[in-house]
């Protein structure tokens, strides 16, 4: 019963549960970034292939008209 009243072992608990909140926080946060991040990547690499792909094809229609 003696652990019970000791505000020392109740500050560790109160600091623990903080702590792993905190964490799960940033878990989450860096989570949400990344996957922003790697939509983001995938949206440039489909804009950058079509601008590639459109990019030839006009080069092609120059050298075949000439």
């Amino acid at each position: 019963m003696q652990w019970f009243q000791d505000p020392n072992h109740s500050n560790v608990d109160n600091l623990n549960n903080v702590r792993c909140e905190a964490s799960k926080h940033l878990r989450n946060k860096k989570k949400e970034y990344l996957k922003n991040k790697i939509d983001e990547l995938e949206t440039n690499s489909k804009i950058k292939k079509y601008q590639t792909c459109t990019r030839a094809s006009m080069t092609f229609r120059r050298v075949t008209t000439l």
